[in-house]
């Protein structure tokens, strides 16, 4: 069996910047085992698959290398660089069914909108395995989808040094990092080891948890956001009631041919 997939830096503003996504359109649906092994051999944060409904309307979903996961922001992006970039899609808004729902992404020019759900975190202790994984203590902690942990400044987000493999031991340790930017309004990191991401480049879905969060410390709707991985990604992000739009740039690296 042939089937194409392309490799697009998703919010990237460079080559060699953002979060590279694989992206496999599929006629059909597959086997979720022949799926899982896909992403496990691109060996990208995830692999996007999606299979069309109808006009303009499509069936996502995403893998790490490890699992498959409800919910992915960047690899979404990727998806609607490909279908109206590559394939020819002439449907300026784009919709997804997913395991978290509809989404949908909207062109305008060479940027992406992502309308993703809103997860408004809530304040919670900060745990011992915290302190242990990332040898500091943040000013707040919160839990949602992903943990939340604030720090005062830029400066310490961007020196935390977790110990990688013990965070992978800790169950539901997804585990997000945010403080005040210096030139934006917020900056983050991501870390996923427990399933198969040490630190992810660009992450979309942790922007649903960090924009209601800095909407409401900020008291407004409309931030922009940088991630400080070592690739980096800027994102401009809106809360709209329970909905958060996020807005990015991509790039086309490579396109191929997978037999399996």
């Amino acid at each position: 069996m042939k089937l194409p997939l392309f490799t697009i830096n998703a919010f990237a503003d460079a080559p060699f910047t953002g979060n590279p996504a694989a992206v496999c359109p599929l006629e059909e649906w597959l086997e979720t085992d022949l799926l899982q092994s896909i992403a496990a051999q691109n060996n990208l944060a995830e692999t996007a698959f999606f299979v069309k409904r109808g006009p303009g309307h499509y069936h996502i979903r995403w893998f790490t290398p490890a699992v498959e996961v409800p919910l992915c922001g960047h690899a979404t992006l990727a998806s609607a660089f490909v279908l109206k970039n590559v394939l020819g899609e002439d449907a300026q808004t784009l919709h997804f069914d997913s395991q978290s729902g509809p989404l949908s992404v909207e062109s305008a020019g060479d940027r992406l909108t992502l309308n993703f759900p809103s997860q408004l975190p809530k304040a919670a202790p900060t745990p011992d395995w915290f302190v242990n994984v990332f040898g500091a203590n943040p000013i707040e902690f919160h839990q949602s989808e992903y943990a939340l942990a604030i720090f005062p400044n830029q400066e310490i987000v961007s020196q935390l040094e977790p110990d990688l493999p013990l965070l992978a031991k800790v169950p539901n340790s997804n585990v997000i990092v945010s403080a005040p930017g210096d030139k934006h309004d917020f900056v983050s990191r991501f870390f996923a080891p427990g399933d198969g991401i040490d630190e992810d480049p660009v992450t979309g879905s942790a922007h649903c948890i960090l924009t209601p969060y800095w909407a409401k410390r900020l008291k407004k709707t409309q931030l922009t956001a940088r991630q400080i991985s070592k690739r980096g990604g800027e994102l401009n992000c809106e809360l709209q009631e329970d909905r958060v739009l996020i807005s990015g740039s991509a790039q086309l690296y490579a396109q191929a041919t997978i037999y399996v």
